[in-house]
């Protein structure tokens, strides 16, 4: 992993251990949404709108603008059955770093050193560098054809092993992606 990558790697876990994520709510929609409710230090994301099960923000890290499509998934298991923090699927960019659609996944657990984790998206799999309780795919130049079939996609399945060995599978839906990476791209050009 580079050094940009590294830094990258401990701006998101900062950036989402900041905020207090509530579960998602269920209330009057058909599909769960999104909602940051505070971030630390007092100071609030922007909620630029809600797409299906993914919520599009914007937010100022070390004054510079930051976007960024959040989902949690629809389900999750662990084997044996323990558990754990809530997880979260983030795509960021951050435009001041020349970052466009960086996926990453906070899984709620330390993840056993020297593994990988895998997102698979239809036939398509991809490997994870694992960081502590984060996840960013592990060769960069995959990371636009991920995206894309993502967006092709009408969910992805995200496997992973704690540092205690426990086995863990969350499915995310994919609804509503494309229209919260699009307004995140509108936002953050």
């Amino acid at each position: 992993m580079t050094v940009r990558r590294l830094h990258r790697a401990g701006w998101l876990i900062a950036f989402a251990t900041s905020f207090a994520l509530p579960p998602l709510a269920q209330a009057q929609s058909a599909s769960p949404r999104v909602l940051v409710a505070q971030a630390g230090g007092g100071g609030q994301p922007n909620l630029l709108g809600t797409f299906g099960d993914w919520g599009a923000y914007s937010a100022n890290s070390s004054g510079h603008k930051v976007c960024f499509a959040l989902s949690k998934p629809a389900s999750s298991q662990t084997s044996p059955n323990r558990p754990r923090d809530p997880a979260y699927m983030f795509i960021s960019s951050r435009p001041a770093e020349n970052v466009l659609n960086e996926v990453s996944i906070i899984i709620g657990y330390s993840f056993k050193p020297n593994t990988d984790a895998t997102v698979e998206i239809g036939s398509a799999k991809f490997s994870m560098y694992t960081q502590n309780d984060g996840a960013w795919i592990k060769n960069a130049a995959e990371e636009a054809r991920m995206v894309e079939a993502m967006r092709k996609s009408g969910d992805l399945v995200v496997k992973g092993t704690s540092s205690r060995g426990t086995q863990s599978t969350d499915r995310y839906s994919l609804k509503g992606l494309g229209q919260a990476l699009d307004r995140t791209a509108q936002e953050c050009k």
